[in-house]
């Protein structure tokens, strides 16, 4: 049964995690992105379970309030800072000295590359939804068709100064418009909105990308086996980004592209996504 933990790493954060699975049992740590929370991950904590993992899913940064730094001053949210609270949660989880899995979409997909990057000797395998390996983006973003230019137009407007009071405009119905053509069910979309839908989580989630800036920091060759998930009918990543993440991966590597899915392909199409992800792990044991 999944469970509503409490995870602390520091006196001043301390974040909501659901986990499910036995203790000791191999860990899969689960990233989340924008604009959702750690509920995305509810249909692979269960099967992950199932398969004998110990799965925790983490409202990151900003999304837990037990974890909120002040927004104002942008490096409290810098992805330096991402990356060590997922070491740090693997840590307080009792896998500070063992490897694990990890798993990112979306925003947990950029963290899950750097961390892949910086702490490969820690990781048994990568599964990441959507996003694409950040030298793949940033070669295909000021590619003349100008088709991932304009699928990643949504970053620029979020670096505005009324960004968050945009999307929580009207009870939040750009981005409940947004999630629900993406086939997130609408179950879904309130336990997001119930972290997400506040003033204080909101600004939060968007200094992330304030941090960060347009441009993605480029990485070396990842060196950890990896599954990439990709739906065609993803409207924030190209085929081009997509299809070049094999071009960064030197360790074994799987790209599938799922046809008539979108962006939250872990909501859309969990079966299909629980499917691939539990022979890959299997295939690499801690």
């Amino acid at each position: 049964m999944t469970e509503l933990q409490h995870i602390a790493i520091t006196p001043h954060l301390t974040f909501d995690a659901l986990v499910e699975g036995d203790v000791g049992a191999p860990m899969v740590l689960l990233l989340h992105g924008f604009a959702e929370s750690m509920h995305c991950w509810r249909a692979q904590l269960e099967a992950l379970a199932d398969a004998g993992y110990r799965a925790v899913a983490p409202s990151q940064r900003g999304y837990s309030p037990g974890a909120r730094p002040d927004p104002r001053d942008a490096s409290n949210y810098h992805i330096d800072r991402l990356v060590e609270d997922a070491m740090a949660i693997a840590a307080s989880c009792g896998y500070g000295e063992r490897r694990f899995h990890l798993a990112g979409h979306d925003w947990g997909g950029s963290i899950a590359w750097a961390l892949a990057d910086r702490f490969a000797e820690r990781l048994a395998s990568l599964t990441v939804l959507s996003r694409p390996h950040p030298n793949a983006f940033n070669r295909a973003l000021p590619m003349l068709d100008g088709d991932q230019a304009y699928r990643s137009r949504h970053h620029t407007a979020f670096l505005e100064p009324d960004a968050g009071e945009k999307l929580l405009a009207d009870d939040a119905k750009q981005l409940r418009e947004r999630l629900a053509a993406a086939g997130v069910p609408e179950s879904a979309i309130a336990q997001h909105l119930a972290v997400l839908g506040n003033r204080d989580a909101m600004e939060a989630a968007l200094t992330w990308y304030r941090a960060r800036g347009a441009i993605r920091t480029p990485l070396g060759p990842i060196r950890v086996p990896t599954l990439y998930i990709w739906g065609d009918a993803d409207e924030t990543v190209g085929r081009m980004a997509a299809e070049g993440t094999a071009d960064f991966v030197a360790a074994p590597y799987r790209f599938e592209a799922l046809a008539g899915v979108g962006h939250f392909a872990g909501e859309q199409a969990p079966d299909r996504v629980n499917e691939l992800m539990l022979p890959h792990l299997a295939a690499f044991p801690v």
